[in-house]
């Protein structure tokens, strides 16, 4: 179930240095890009296999560049907080743009 994030609900950023470095690293994903697909309306989906602790979600969007991202995070007190940021895979790149071509995202 997409759900739907414009850039007005989304407020600051709560960012684990460890977790920037890891997906700079492991992804080749900068911080910056992260908050880009936020501020360019990413389809978000409720992820309720790892919503076992804290409600967890995943968003698919594009950085300002164009680079489709497919990024894990929570919400803290109104602070988006990434866990993981990557490129989004074929599958995801599918959903997106079948989401995208049949509702305003």
């Amino acid at each position: 179930m997409a759900i739907s994030v414009n850039n007005n609900e989304v407020g600051e950023f709560d960012w684990n240095e460890s977790n920037i470095k890891k997906n700079e690293i492991k992804h080749g994903v900068f911080y910056k890009e992260c908050e880009e697909v936020f501020l360019n309306e990413p389809l978000v989906l409720k992820d309720q296999k790892h919503s076992v602790v804290e409600k967890r979600f995943n968003a698919i969007g594009k950085t300002n560049s164009g680079k489709l991202l497919f990024i894990s995070f929570t919400m803290r007190i109104l602070k988006v907080r990434v866990i993981s940021a990557r490129t989004a895979d074929k599958k995801e790149r599918m959903m997106y743009e079948k989401t995208k071509k049949t509702t305003k995202i």
